[in-house]
């Protein structure tokens, strides 16, 4: 074998921080070191896989064709590497979820997989679709975990779950007696709404899709709790998912408002890379997912 598991690291390092200093001190090791490994690798085979701007790296067309690749051999070594030290094929994963599942579900998800296996360790990232997508792309997450659609060549969507959005208003707002919302309802309305790039926003308006140009948007912000809280001191009316919304509508904190003109479903995704080596620990994921 003319390269070593060294030099891939290095190399998916430099491609992760654009940078030969940043790449060695996340590796531990001295920036000589670094780039020596990185230039004999490429010496090795007569390749170029940066760019080089200043003392930035920027990966080019072969050095993104063989990040995957590099990216799945290092995964299922260190997968090999835990099953020996600990007897144990399940070690650290990376978790991307959306907002909504990410404070809603993925959390009770987190603590019976740890319950489950107390050897592994789960990092969950929480974000919109938009940026939880790009980062399983870039493989700093070994999966997501969305609520919007994110198709990819590079990507496989799988659905998990079937969800619905649902408009709400304060008790005390001039809809909440109401016992459904007409279309001209929703175009007087003052909206308070999830950012664009989050999947809740994009079944919003897919929804919503011919009556957005008339529509008043007041707010946009970027997590369901403001939203809430926004409603609730009567500043517009809002459209999130009821899994989000129970507590506060059985409280009688909000009030939740038929919309039947308008169909409001949508469905929860797993994604992943498919050039990701599945690990023991991402099909345990998944399957408590699956079956919870």
């Amino acid at each position: 074998m003319h390269y070593t598991l060294r030099q891939l690291e290095v190399f998916l390092a430099a491609a992760h921080t654009e940078n030969i200093t940043r790449a060695a001190q996340q590796l531990s090791m001295s920036q000589s070191a670094a780039s020596s490994a990185l230039k004999d690798l490429e010496k090795q085979f007569s390749i170029q896989l940066f760019d080089r701007v200043g003392k930035r790296l920027q990966i080019n067309e072969l050095g993104r064709a063989l990040r995957p690749q590099a990216e799945s051999l290092l995964d299922q070594a260190q997968a090999l590497e835990h099953a020996f030290k600990q007897h144990d094929c399940i070690g650290e994963i990376k978790i991307g979820a959306t907002l909504t599942i990410g404070n809603y579900l993925a959390v009770d998800i987190m603590a019976e997989f740890i319950q489950r296996h107390p050897s592994a360790s789960v990092q969950l990232h929480v974000a919109n679709t938009e940026a939880i997508g790009q980062q399983v792309l870039s493989f700093n997450l070994d999966m997501g975990l969305i609520e919007g659609e994110f198709q990819h060549p590079d990507l496989e969507v799988t659905p998990w779950r079937e969800d619905e959005l649902q408009v709400f208003c304060s008790p005390l707002h001039p809809l909440a007696k109401k016992s459904s919302l007409t279309d001209d309802d929703l175009i007087k309305a003052q909206w308070i709404l999830r950012e664009p790039g989050s999947g809740t926003r994009q079944a919003f308006d897919r929804a919503m899709h011919d009556l957005l140009p008339n529509m008043t948007i007041g707010l946009e912000l970027q997590h369901t709790e403001a939203i809430k809280r926004a409603v609730e001191n009567g500043l517009g009316i809002g459209c999130l998912s009821r899994v989000s919304l129970e507590a506060a509508i059985d409280s009688g904190r909000i009030i939740a408002l038929p919309t039947p003109s308008r169909d409001l479903r949508r469905n929860f995704y797993f994604i992943l890379h498919r050039q990701k080596y599945r690990s023991e620990g991402i099909i345990r994921w998944l399957e408590l997912c699956q079956n919870s």
